[in-house]
């Protein structure tokens, strides 16, 4: 036999879409709909509902006229658009519910024999499950598939739409008593029992949830780009036109006791209304079912191509064809699934959860659509394009129309896919993840914020200062302090670069050489919870990498205001080298931070200790400030914050007071028993004082200051026994307030 493989046009899309909205809930729900909430009050859920799938339908066009749609239709946009694992995680959940929507479809075809169940319990007392006509419905439904496959059912289609129009012609061409006397006007129409409104949505809205059925045909499409978005749109807005029709008639057909007390109401206003409505329910609900059997096996295939699940043998035996290019055991599977709720008789519960499941596939859809708006890549290039604010009100009515509807339910949907996720996730770690889904888009959000960050500082004369630092080191591999101390600073309140330098030319080598040491050192930090931007520079000289980096703009759009420089105590030659770049640094208006530390590691269970001198005040405020930002990292959570100032003994009293003033009104969290007040003592040094007070503190901070730099040079920072000092010079005096 010929091989039917992508010899479908638009009409196949149409129809799939349209007999799956014109559907069970159109024959069995929309009266009680009219019913309950009067004609005003349905249409309110017409286009509430419309909220959702207008802009999924020109979001899933937009999205398959991109790029060729191949098998598994709305699972292959979203995976190709999101990344294979939370696209695996949503195709999951979709495949799941177009298959339980096949049983639910069954069942309710069951109640097109209403008549039969009627006679059968009152003139012959059997009171029959409905399974004596759903299971081998089911049966039939399957063995025709899995013989016949897509070409059977898109014929079948063909017959069924012809049948669902005929019984709708005849339904409209009808009237009944109480329409002949009935003064029902759109101007009178009400809205009644609103508070029941989300209840009835909940039952009605799978109604409208067909539009994109025809999207899993896409494997089997001549031309997807061309078919899916004229298919989907036009079945989505035709749709709409009969469901607004169908109100009007049920409203100014019948009174609202017979709409809520009757099922098949449109039965009774049709003309042959006890033939024609029920073979239009039949129609409906087994095109339907035949609809979600056709794609919920290409659904299942395609995630199997995509090595979705757990061991390759499983992914081999569902993705294979027969010999018509049919998903066999993808629909083998489907079939079993479908028989298995079938048989339970009641779907109710399980479809509120296929709802949600369905919601969440239309809410990523339009939230697609929307971020290609902002952040698409030069490959977004649709031959269709939406509009974003159309995508936005989708994405925002599913999530809002979810969480209305039952809570509890969106909850359970949502867990559900988080756990399928982390599943996923963890047997394809080296796939792109959940992180691609907004990178575009966060990527044009900073440049925006670049921008007006960059015209506000130009408006705003003051700034509040936070520390935006760089470091710069050659021996990233071999020492970590200095990436820590920059992780301390940038956790909460600040924001740090670290920039590991290969000295030398740029060359293609050294280039390579610097993306391999870039994603070693990303991959080590990681391992700490770094909060700090990592990259390399190559430069021909520490001095040259300085100046560089200093003209760098900040990567949080705040200008750098601080550089970094790390010391091993033991290395002489690295801290000439630091005090000759000193003045090129303060020519660039930075606070200049020296990190010396000894072979021991920064034990951040001891107390910071901060040591002020009067000599020194134009230091001090930032010093205090930086043991303040550096404390409030978990790292330090149980450790004090000690200040130590060294006064000449009659300025004792009003240096504590001051200090007092200044912890108080800047409410640092420093409590004044912490705070001691030295007396400076002639041929003490406070060198010496801080051996004897600070050698077992975790970090020691103290100021210099550039003036004493250029007379003392590296004497200003040897002869201490800590293990960890941290040297600041503040290019101005910080604000505490």
């Amino acid at each position: 036999m010929e091989n039917n493989s992508k010899s479908f046009g638009t009409a196949p899309v149409f129809f799939t879409a349209i007999s799956t909205i014109l559907g069970a809930i159109l024959f069995l729900r929309f009266g009680f709909g009219v019913g309950t909430l009067g004609f005003w009050g349905v249409i309110l859920i017409i286009l509430v509902g419309h909220l959702v799938t207008i802009p999924t339908a020109l979001a899933i066009s937009e999205l398959a006229t991109n790029k060729r749609v191949e098998g598994g239709g709305e699972y292959f946009i979203i995976s190709r658009s999101f990344g294979l694992n939370i696209g695996a995680t949503i195709g999951i959940a979709l495949y799941l519910s177009q298959a339980i929507s096949v049983a639910f479809y069954v069942i309710a075809f069951t109640e097109s024999f209403e008549q039969l169940f009627n006679i059968a319990k009152f003139h012959y007392g059997w009171d029959l499950p409905r399974q004596v006509v759903s299971l081998p419905a089911m049966g039939i439904l399957s063995v025709l598939i899995l013989t016949n496959g897509a070409n059977l059912g898109v014929k079948t289609l063909y017959i069924i739409v012809g049948i669902l129009a005929v019984s709708l012609i005849l339904f409209f061409a009808g009237t009944t008593d109480y329409a002949d006397v009935s003064t029902f006007s759109l101007f009178d129409a009400e809205f009644r029992n609103m508070d029941q409104f989300f209840f009835i949505f909940a039952i009605i809205f799978p109604a409208f949830t067909g539009m994109t059925a025809g999207v899993g045909l896409s494997g089997d499409l001549k031309n997807p780009s061309k078919s899916i978005p004229i298919g989907t749109t036009l079945a989505t807005v035709v749709g709409m036109i009969v469901y607004v029709f169908v109100s009007w008639k049920l409203a100014s057909s019948a009174s609202e006791a017979d709409l809520l007390g009757r099922q098949l109401i449109m039965s009774d206003i049709s003309v042959a209304g006890n033939i024609a409505i029920p073979i239009g329910l039949a129609a409906s609900t087994i095109s339907s079912a035949i609809g979600s059997i056709l794609v919920a096996p290409r659904t299942l295939q395609a995630l199997s191509v995509d090595q979705s699940f757990p061991g390759r043998r499983m992914n081999r035996y569902l993705k294979a064809n027969d010999k018509k290019g049919e998903p066999l055991n993808a629909t083998l599977v489907t079939v079993v699934i479908a028989f298995v709720f079938v048989a339970l008789g009641n779907v109710n519960i399980v479809a509120r959860i296929i709802s949600m499941f369905f919601m969440v596939t239309y809410g990523s859809l339009c939230l697609i659509s929307f971020l290609n708006h902002f952040g698409s890549s030069p490959s977004y290039r649709p031959s269709f394009r939406s509009r974003w604010y159309f995508s936005l009100v989708g994405f925002v009515t599913s999530v809002y129309v979810m969480f209305k509807i039952d809570g509890l339910y969106a909850l359970v949907a949502l867990s559900s896919m988080t756990g399928i996720y982390f599943l996923v996730d963890h047997y394809h770690k080296n796939r792109k993840g959940l992180e691609i889904i907004f990178t575009n888009s966060i990527f044009q959000l900073n440049r925006a914020m670049q921008v007006f960050l960059q015209k506000s500082r130009k408006r705003n004369a003051f700034k509040e200062w936070r520390p935006s630092s760089i470091c710069i080191s050659e021996r990233s591999f071999d020492r970590k302090q200095a990436f820590r101390l920059q992780n301390w600073l940038a956790y909460k309140y600040g924001f740090g670069t670290y920039i590991h330098l290969m000295e030398g030319y740029f060359s293609k080598a050294t280039n390579l050489e610097a993306q391999k040491n870039l994603a070693t050192l990303i991959g080590q930090f990681d391992r700490i919870e770094s909060h700090v931007y990592v990259d390399t520079i190559i430069s021909p000289s520490f001095t040259s990498a300085i100046a560089q980096a200093i003209q760098l703009p900040g990567i949080a759009g705040m200008e750098n205001n601080m550089l970094i420089f790390d010391n091993d105590v033991e290395d002489s030659v690295s801290l000439e080298r630091i005090i000759d770049n000193y003045a090129l640094v303060n020519a660039g208006d930075f606070d200049v931070l020296i990190l010396r530390t000894g072979k021991k590691k920064i034990d951040t269970r001891n107390d910071i200790h901060v040591w002020l001198q009067r000599n020194d005040e134009h230091n001090a405020n930032l010093m205090i400030l930086l043991g303040f930002i550096i404390g409030a990292h978990p790292d330090w959570k149980k450790t004090n914050i000690k200040i130590f100032e060294v006064s000449k003994p009659e300025e004792i009293e009003e240096s504590k007071v001051e200090l007092q003033e200044l912890i108080t009104k800047g409410r640092l969290p420093i409590t004044l028993k912490n705070i001691e007040i030295l007396k400076e003592e002639p041929g003490v040094s406070i060198r010496q004082m801080i051996n004897q007070r600070s050698i077992e503190a975790g970090l020691v901070i103290t100021g210099f200051r550039g003036d004493y730099l250029k007379h003392e040079g590296r004497k200003i920072f040897e002869g201490f026994d800590s293990n960890a000092i941290l040297f600041v010079n503040s290019h101005d005096e910080k604000a505490i307030e």
